[in-house]
């Protein structure tokens, strides 16, 4: 008897310790995405977003991407490069306030993930830079 009532005694602790190893992994997991979602997203000021829109497939394209679906109206464009590579990216745009427009790239490789912030300030590089000619009407 006291032997089955110590080895109940362990797996309940192995139980509350193993639940508050999963409890901080998911708390880990909730910074580490807002890290991610911080570097994925860009405000830019403007209330056009079909111009922005045109603007964001006009970069895909000048990035080598090909266009497999956009909806202006949910303002969602996805895109895939099959260069030496399976890379898909899907871009939202949605409002921010009265005056801006938050830009989120959301990128993965084959079904991975990219969490790695250099494909997407390539993107938003290039984005700031179409922005920029867009808005000053220069080709």
């Amino acid at each position: 008897m006291k032997n089955k009532a110590g080895l109940i005694l362990i797996v309940i602790s192995l139980f509350i310790v193993g639940c508050a190893t999963t409890q901080e992994r998911l708390l880990d997991s909730d910074s580490s995405q807002v890290q991610l979602r911080s570097i994925q997203t860009r405000a830019f000021d403007t209330t056009d977003k079909e111009k922005t829109l045109r603007t964001i497939i006009s970069t895909l394209q000048d990035l080598g991407f090909v266009i497999d679906k956009a909806d202006a109206t949910l303002g969602i464009v996805s895109a895939t490069k099959l260069e030496h590579y399976a890379l898909r990216i899907t871009v939202t745009v949605r409002p921010r306030g009265e005056t801006q427009l938050l830009v989120r790239a959301n990128a993965q490789y084959n079904v991975t993930p990219v969490t790695d912030p250099e494909p997407y300030q390539q993107f938003f590089t290039s984005l700031e830079k179409a922005m920029f000619l867009t808005a000053h009407q220069a080709d």
